[in-house]
């Protein structure tokens, strides 16, 4: 078959497998008519043939609506008649020790809110669901009524069937040798049938994808790496149906399912096998491993234990071959950062089928609509740089990805081991001497907290899963009242920093339309703005420091490096008359934070500290010259943030310690930054800022100038000023609750009003001053008989409002408001004032925003 036939089309996706025919399924629904799938051996040929076939639903809220979506899909293709074998089981999931077993019940919780079914069980319980479990050592488990399994070989073939049937082509043998781009924009691509030209490329290649973007021109990362995973098949089992519950022991990193008139018994290895460093095959269609025992046999052996009937029946088959995996455990999709009009979905992480029908759906709507739909921010593969796509790191983290499908997900206590300590700050020796625990974000190292007492050879092991009282908690405490009452350092060098520069005042234009704030502010001033998308969300929040007239240094969060550059570039004028340059690795950034820090710099300057709020001078600090020092910090109480020449930084850092001693000052981590901002209902990127989310719903609205000329997304926030918010997010302080001995609020827990559920938490954490467990969450107000979104005015928190927060299963009143509580705050000046919380509206009155 040649494709000289067709020369031309609107989308080609290449790869047909589960997650290729998905999107090429979902495409045609969306009424796309030119489609092509190119497919380099048979359908489903790749890693779906050999997927466990299992469709589950228990998951977080993120991934859990996307396999959820994956089974009611399969359902529907079983009822119209297409025979892929789909099933429901059921599943029980195990839990062997405490901790396991409150995430069970958070999950539990997460999932009953979404109208997914499940039940807590107790170790006796587990008997009656699955007779072939082995429970006596069980804290207990979740019974999961809908799960099931499918054919994944039969869902590839189902697919690609009524995608055809309605007009999507299909060539079969057709290897993509080259990617084609106009320097730009993808343009097609060059197989070894010939050139096929396009105006959208999908790229659902598995393992390959990596190498494809490394030899495209320009390049584009993919960071993929595949590893060795394999199950197996075991002969008949005496008392087996066809409708035995899947069993999952996460604990174990094995679960089990049946398969014929035997069990399938498959799992993840602590210690990854990483395949194809060296070199990737050209093809691997329907073919498997040389088996290897040893590399299976301590997942096999943790079922026998589990499984005890498994010690009586022999081995039919071991199934083994590569699996493509993703630096951190999550599914990697979306649009390159790159190349225009390009994208991909591949890291499936194991079970492509699993997740295959909401993915197609979401990437399909995505490139419909120019924005996904659905909050995919954990997925996008714009949270990468190029460090994660190193082979070298790759396929090192990949050894430890394998064996995080079962780990418990922790909202903050989420650590990896492996390919650490490689973006580091110059300060990071001195941290490490003096007790700090670091962790990692975008690669770098992050200091969490300090523990002088924790030897330095664990400083990179990440904090123990605990879902109370964190063993840190004290740790945190001192480094908080460090800076409430005298003076902290906080290392914040990985915020992701640009300069930006016009020969004229091109890059002022272009950050007026950008950002929602007036930025055409006196030089020397600071303003903090958010970047809102066509809908008035979020892309960006940053600090934007104007240099010149046409020139400014912006900030913006750690995640941001790849996603904000790629914005701005979309946005940027084709001229070339403005320059964007990533200095995030030339400054170190320290915040001096706390009532002396006034007083220190003073001292370590020899000047007045004459640098008021949101504007910033240049200072000499000991012998470093052309320090900016920023009349602004990250944790709402008074400071600076010190951006060093990072030749500089442990001149500067030195010093301020020495100095410092006489003011009390104190090396301080994330996590008590962290709880301070909490605690004054400053909200976080990714958390509670995303491109979901409006200024107005968050309580910025004073950050917002309504009356400029025009800004991407002014539009959306009009209207939604006009009709009023139907969401909005709120702080929440537990009642009830002893923060001893309760399990803690960490993020995505269920919000109840007078017993009806309004929402979820975003981030939690421990307020000392307040002392107690804080929460910040979105709060919806639906009708209770239609389930229409109606307006959030205040009243919806006072009128006998009753708020409670669910916890793992147990509810905990809540006090609910719209503003920060009122801190005491000791200025640098000395003199004793209350913490107050700006006004939230600057230009719009509150009852036009109340609606």
């Amino acid at each position: 078959l040649s494709t000289n036939s067709v020369p031309q089309s609107v989308v080609i996706i290449c790869g047909a497998g589960a997650v290729g025919n998905s999107v090429a399924y979902h495409m045609n629904q969306n009424n796309w008519k030119d489609i092509v799938v190119l497919e380099q051996s048979k359908i489903g040929s790749g890693d779906s043939w050999r997927s466990c076939g299992i469709v589950g639903h228990f998951h977080s809220t993120t991934e859990g609506r996307l396999t959820t979506y994956s089974s009611e899909l399969y359902k529907q293709l079983q009822n119209e008649g297409h025979d892929i074998g789909y099933r429901t089981t059921g599943s029980v999931n195990i839990a062997r020790t405490k901790e396991r077993m409150i995430e069970l019940r958070r999950l539990e919780a997460e999932a009953r809110i979404h109208g997914i079914k499940c039940e807590i069980l107790d170790s006796k319980s587990i008997k009656k669901f699955h007779p072939f479990a082995k429970t006596e050592d069980l804290e207990g488990g979740i019974w999961v009524p809908n799960d099931g399994v499918v054919n994944p070989l039969s869902v590839c073939n189902a697919l690609a069937k009524v995608s055809q049937d309605k007009g999507v082509k299909y060539f079969e043998g057709c290897k993509v040798l080259e990617i084609l781009t106009n320097g730009w924009k993808v343009t097609g691509v060059k197989t070894n049938l010939g050139v096929i030209h396009c105006e959208y490329l999908i790229l659902c290649t598995g393992m390959w994808t990596r190498n494809l973007g490394i030899s495209c021109i320009p390049t584009f990362r993919v960071p993929i790496h595949p590893a060795e995973n394999g199950y197996v098949l075991t002969r008949p089992v005496p008392g087996l149906t066809p409708t035995t519950p899947i069993l999952r022991d996460y604990d174990a990193g094995m679960y089990c399912r049946v398969y014929d008139t035997g069990f399938l018994v498959g799992g993840f290895p602590k210690r990854a096998r990483p395949l194809f460093v060296d070199k990737m095959p050209d093809y691997f269609a329907f073919q498997e491993l040389t088996p290897n025992w040893d590399y299976f046999k301590p997942v096999y052996e943790q079922a026998l234990f589990r499984v005890p009937i498994l010690n009586q029946v022999d081995i039919h088959r071991y199934v083994t071959g590569p699996d493509t995996f993703s630096p951190d455990g999550h599914w990697v999709l979306g649009e390159t950062s790159e190349v225009d009009n390009l994208y991909v979905a591949v890291g499936m992480n194991v079970n492509a089928v699993q997740g295959a029908g909401g993915i197609g759906k979401e990437l399909a709507d995505w490139i419909t609509t120019g924005q996904p739909k659905a909050y995919l921010l954990p997925f996008d593969i714009r949270r990468f740089i190029d460090f994660h796509n190193n082979l070298k790191f790759l396929s090192d983290r990949v050894q430890e990805a394998v064996g995080y499908n079962y780990s418990i997900r922790h909202p903050l206590l989420c650590e990896f081991k492996t390919a650490r300590k490689s973006r580091c700050s110059p300060l990071f020796t001195m941290q490490k001497e003096a007790g700090a625990v670091f962790g990692e974000r975008m690669g770098f190292e992050r200091v969490l907290y300090y523990d002088p007492e924790k030897p330095k050879e664990e400083c990179m092991d990440p904090p123990k899963i605990e879902f109370g009282k964190p063993s840190w908690f004290e740790k945190v405490r001192e480094e908080y009242y460090a800076c409430r009452e005298r003076v902290g350092i906080i290392d914040m060098s990985s915020f992701t920093k640009f300069h930006l520069k016009s020969g004229g005042t091109e890059i002022v234009d272009l950050l007026q339309l950008l950002c929602s704030n007036d930025i055409d502010v006196p030089v020397g001033s600071l303003v903090s703005s958010g970047m809102q998308n066509d809908q008035g969300c979020y892309e960006n929040d940053c600090l934007l420091l104007r240099r010149a007239h046409n020139c400014y240094f912006m900030v913006s969060p750690t995640a941001q490096q790849t996603r904000i550059g790629e914005w701005m570039r979309r946005h940027m004028p084709k001229d070339g008359s403005i320059s964007m340059s990533d200095v995030t690795s030339m400054y170190t950034v320290l915040n001096v934070v706390g009532p002396k820090s006034k007083e220190l710099m003073s001292e370590l300057t020899r000047t007045e500290m004459d640098v008021p709020g949101f504007t910033c001078k240049k200072i000499n600090v000991g012998y470093a010259s052309e320090v900016l020092v920023m009349g602004f910090n990250n944790t709402g109480e008074p400071g600076y943030s010190l951006y060093i020449p990072s030749e500089y930084a442990l001149h500067v850092y030195t010093n301020l310690l020495n100095v410092g001693k006489d003011y009390g000052v104190r090396n301080v981590g994330y996590y008590a930054l962290r709880f301070l901002r909490i605690e004054k209902f400053i909200p976080f990127w990714a958390e509670e800022l995303d491109s979901h989310t409006t200024p107005f719903e968050v309580g910025r609205g004073f950050k917002v100038k309504m009356q400029k000329n025009h800004f991407l997304g002014k539009a959306a926030l009009q209207q939604q000023l006009e009709q009023g918010l139907t969401r909005r997010l709120a702080h929440f302080q537990l009642e009830k609750h002893n923060h001893e001995t309760d399990i803690w609020s960490w993020g995505r827990e269920p919000i109840y009003r007078n017993g009806q559920y309004v929402g979820k938490t975003t981030s939690s954490g421990y307020g000392f001053t307040s002392e107690r467990v804080i929460c910040l969450g979105f709060v919806h107000n639906y009708d209770e008989k239609t389930g229409e979104p109606q307006v959030v005015s205040p009243e919806f928190f006072s009128n006998n409002a009753h708020f409670e927060i669910e916890i793992a299963g147990k509810k905990y009143p809540a006090k609910a408001s719209l503003h920060a509580p009122q801190i005491p705050i000791v200025s640098m000046n000395g003199t004793s004032t209350k913490y107050m919380p700006k006004a939230r509206i600057d230009t719009i009155s509150q009852s036009t925003l109340d609606g």
